[in-house]
């Protein structure tokens, strides 16, 4: 296997005076899609957050492209080549489709531009017949799409997509995921944070599973799907 392209190693991290990650790690490989899965309030979400710099880590490594992004702001680790889609989309409400996509651009961190804003809208064609309406006036599914699509503007190297089909009508669940099938085939690595197994059987290569954040199992997806005592004690499948 290729070395690690992402490291995170016993990381603690807390909101205030409240511990939410015990020592939690992952390594993520270059063209993978990793699943981070784990039931609601284990820390997946903590633990993206953490990557990506918008938390602040207190003890522990995270190495990204074999330098360490541990304590840098946010907008630093952006620009290192991580794309980070939150749970909460947290599009600009008051701002069109096109100018949510405009304002997030940027080259890559050894200036890539493998994402346009055309083919941004060619891999998701849901959006470009809307870019003219305002953020605010989209539906959950459509939010979700244009949160990607905001994250591909930066042309990541790494993309992490925190919960993605939550909340989302079936169909909208079935674009998600043959929108992630394609972001893989075409060699992106993804990080995917989940709570649903079944979603990510077929999508992802490997899976790290969280609990009480800390954790639990790191193996192949089929070896997770076999595990039975694992499902059932961590992911109530």
């Amino acid at each position: 296997m290729s070395e690690a392209i992402l490291t995170v190693e016993k990381i603690n991290v807390y909101y205030g005076t409240s511990q939410a990650l015990f020592g939690a790690s992952l390594n993520l490989y270059p063209g993978e899609t990793l699943a981070l899965l784990g039931r609601n309030g284990a820390g997946k979400s903590t633990m993206m957050k953490a990557i990506s710099g918008v938390i602040a880590t207190r003890h522990g490594k995270v190495t990204f492209m074999k330098n360490s992004i541990l304590g840098l702001p946010a907008y630093k680790i952006a620009r290192t080549g991580i794309g980070y889609v939150p749970e909460d989309r947290q599009i600009f409400p008051t701002l069109s489709v096109q100018d949510n996509l405009v304002i997030a651009y940027k080259k890559g961190p050894n200036g890539e531009n493998a994402w346009p804003i055309e083919r941004v809208y060619e891999m998701l064609p849901l959006l470009e017949p809307l870019k003219d309406r305002m953020g605010g006036q989209l539906s959950g599914g459509e939010q979700q799409m244009l949160t990607v699509g905001r994250a591909l503007m930066g042309n990541p190297t790494v993309l992490l997509l925190d919960e993605p089909s939550e909340g989302l009508a079936p169909i909208m669940v079935e674009k998600i995921g043959t929108l992630i099938e394609t972001l893989k085939s075409l060699g992106n690595t993804i990080v995917l944070a989940e709570q649903n197994l079944h979603f990510c059987l077929g999508i992802a290569d490997r899976a790290v599973v969280i609990d009480k954040g800390t954790d639990v199992f790191n193996g192949s997806i089929e070896a997770l799907n076999a595990n039975d005592e694992i499902k059932q004690r961590y992911l109530s499948v």
